[in-house]
């Protein structure tokens, strides 16, 4: 029978977290049952970007501190925690984060490491889909076990970031944005992160969903104060007990729908809630992102009229001048580079060539990218 643990939490207090670790690995067959003592294990965290904890883009440190010293003191093993954020991967890139998101400051006093291998590999697996094999940061090769910590969000690009999409994280740098270039439609993109979660192999995933995020996630939308722990040791299983938690249809969530048709969960009736019952949690629908395909005229008309209606309909972001900083995050994340940018002046977008990843808005350290989505497109999708 599959199973997901479920918790109220309330607040990001170390002892109470701790505790609720430790009662859902022993509800879900004990540690022993995942990771050998003394093993290596790769922490893998939700870390988009450098932003404080209490915006809640991250997986708070303290969430992570608990899970990394439950497997430190109770199984004697060795805990690097990792990610590979959004942009260029190097030292100075990711110290930034660290520091911003707290993780420095956490775990100073601790044997938790913080993973400062920044060089990348190709392996090959046989599970994928699409994708045979794939290049993958080393510091995630050279251990034992991988374990996923994500964070319970919307997305503008998939509707919903959770325990699959977090191993996204595990392709370095600016590889990322190649994917969303050559794979621009919400359905193909999104068996390339199931391949991806199925290659990276977390044995663990734990959700925080103490803090989350609804609207503009990953990185730009609202806080909501969700108090809730998940545990699994299957993440498409614990992605499904999530979307019912916050109301949104699984089925409306490309990853859940590809992973169902790829038999690698199941409907939530035949998933087994341990801990805390579903129906006792209290948490309001989440306000997600509304998706659908840029090609809605299927070739009925010729090419270039499509082009063009389509290039008016489809969503895309539009930069706020009075917000922005002239930082350059958008430029340099754009993925099919229909961004245009001279030296000190303001960010423009090219609308032809642009394919609706939002990676710019995901990167904008200031707020300053919003999504329109004409009235047209909102007509169709309500329809």
């Amino acid at each position: 029978m599959k199973k997901v643990y479920l918790k109220k939490c309330k607040e990001y207090n170390y002892e109470l977290i701790y505790g609720i670790i430790k009662d859902s690995i022993k509800e879900l067959g004990g540690i022993e049952k995942y990771i050998k003592k003394g093993e290596t294990v790769f922490i893998k965290a939700n870390l988009l970007m450098a932003k404080k904890p209490e915006k809640g883009v991250t997986t708070h440190p303290v969430f992570v501190k608990a899970v990394a010293n439950y497997l430190i003191n109770e199984n004697n093993n060795k805990v690097i925690v990792g990610d590979s954020p959004g942009g260029l991967y190097n030292e100075k890139v990711l110290m930034k984060v660290y520091k911003e998101c707290g993780y420095i400051e956490a775990f100073k006093d601790s044997k938790i490491k913080l993973n400062m291998n920044f060089d990348s590999r190709k392996i090959n697996f046989e599970g994928g889909k699409l994708l045979k094999s794939v290049d993958m940061i080393d510091g995630l090769l050279k251990v034992d076990k991988v374990i996923s910590l994500s964070k319970l969000k919307t997305h503008g690009m998939m509707k919903y970031t959770g325990a699959v999409k977090n191993m996204f994280g595990t392709i370095p740098g600016m590889l990322k944005a190649e994917f969303h270039f050559k794979m621009p439609e919400y359905e193909t993109f999104a068996d390339m992160l199931i391949d991806v979660c199925i290659a990276s192999n977390p044995v663990l995933s734990f959700m925080d969903g103490i803090i989350g995020m609804e609207g503009a996630g990953p990185s730009n939308g609202d806080i909501v104060k969700s108090n809730v722990i998940l545990v699994s040791d299957n993440p498409f299983d614990l992605d499904i007990v999530a979307s019912k938690l916050i109301s949104i249809e699984s089925e409306s969530i490309p990853t859940i729908k590809n992973s169902l048709n790829r038999n690698l969960t199941t409907n939530i009736e035949n998933i087994e809630i341990l801990g805390d019952e579903i129906d006792s949690f209290n948490i309001k629908p989440f306000n997600a992102p509304k998706i659908a395909k840029i090609d809605f005229l299927n070739n009925i008309l010729p090419e270039i009229i499509t082009k063009k209606i389509n290039n008016y309909i489809k969503p895309k972001p539009v930069f706020n001048w009075d917000k922005c900083i002239k930082c350059r995050a958008c430029y340099d994340a754009c993925p099919p580079h229909t961004i245009k940018m001279e030296k000190g002046d303001f960010p423009k977008l090219i609308v032809d060539g642009c394919i609706s990843c939002f990676c710019c808005q995901e990167m904008c350290p200031v707020d300053a990218i919003d999504i329109k989505r004409p009235w047209i497109l909102e007509k169709l999708l309500n329809n």
